[in-house]
């Protein structure tokens, strides 16, 4: 058996899997582990469950130890530094005139290594930047571009709904958003509406779309005709939390039905039957019909070499 517990380096980060060994270890406790990039100070999200040999992933790392008062001092020391490092970064930046962005500095806990997240529209060189920090923190240097998404998640705000971002929150991975799921909740397709602090469409839009899916298929569709009890029309309207569909009758009425009371076989796609008065010429006029294909005869008597033919034929 082994004892497998949740760990998460940042806020609202990925969850990675750790052998907790024997020691006795709560969830929000402090830990120091061996990762690839070396010791690392993580947070227990999972208090430690059980796993039998079988399903124990490969390659799971132990947890060294619980974190220590001088391991928290030396995280805080680590923050310290970050700062400095952002702010002279930063200045060589727009010393340089270089088109990036610098997002955020995190170093490792054993301060082996500093790498900079920045984002750019393109490739970047950064070649002399490298020399710049390097000689200055005389310590590793690393250069990560990151996307958008990533961007807010690291830099946290308030979203347009007035709570804190839902990725620096608690969204541990990106799910893919489209345009579509804003459709289907009959959302205004405002880009100022239905983007976030990143530029990209909010994360929540994802959250009830399967909902929203689900109850419109028990409704009728816009454009339908149906029939419950002595109401027949043309469904107009749909309010899917409410579950109700207005439909317009044939004289011009508007009628609130419960989608429940409407019945599968009482929908239909047949067209509106025309009123009176609306024969072969209203729907000609409108343009909804063709009008009938002239005989060769009658196309060569329109046409002035036709009429002479017609004359020469009578005499």
């Amino acid at each position: 058996m082994a004892r497998i517990v949740k760990i998460q380096f940042h806020p609202a980060g990925k969850l990675y899997d750790f052998n907790a060994g024997a020691l006795d270890i709560a969830a929000g406790e402090r830990v120091i582990v061996e990762t690839e990039r070396g010791k690392s100070i993580g947070t227990v999200v999972v208090a430690p469950r059980d796993f039998a040999e079988s399903d124990t992933p490969e390659g799971l790392k132990n947890i060294l130890r619980k974190a220590h008062q001088e391991d928290l001092e030396a995280a805080l020391r680590n923050a310290t530094k970050e700062k400095e490092a952002y702010d002279f970064c930063l200045a060589k930046i727009k010393e340089r005139g270089m088109d990036m962005k610098l997002v955020r500095v995190e170093y490792l806990f054993d301060g082996s290594k500093a790498i900079f997240y920045f984002t750019a529209d393109g490739r970047v060189d950064f070649r002399e930047l490298v020399k710049d920090l390097a000689h200055q923190f005389h310590t590793r240097i690393e250069m990560r571009q990151i996307g958008v998404r990533d961007e807010a998640k690291m830099v946290g705000g308030i979203g347009i709904c007035g709570r804190e971002l839902c990725c620096s929150s608690f969204l541990r991975e990106f799910e893919p958003v489209s345009v579509k799921m804003a459709k289907e909740q009959n959302l205004a397709l405002n880009p100022t509406k239905i983007s976030g602090q990143c530029g990209r469409l909010l994360c929540c839009l994802s959250y009830e779309f399967e909902t929203y899916c689900t109850l419109k298929k028990c409704l009728p569709k816009c454009g339908k005709r149906v029939r419950c009890g002595n109401v027949e029309g043309e469904v107009m309207k749909l309010n899917i939390l409410e579950g109700t569909v207005t439909v317009r009758t044939d004289d011009d009425r508007e009628v609130l039905l419960k989608g429940d009371d409407i019945k599968p076989e009482n929908i239909s796609d047949r067209p509106k039957k025309p009123a009176k008065g609306e024969g072969e010429e209203g729907r000609r006029k409108e343009g909804r019909e063709a009008p009938p294909q002239q005989s060769q005869r009658e196309r060569r008597e329109r046409r002035p070499e036709g009429r002479e033919k017609e004359k020469k034929e009578r005499r």
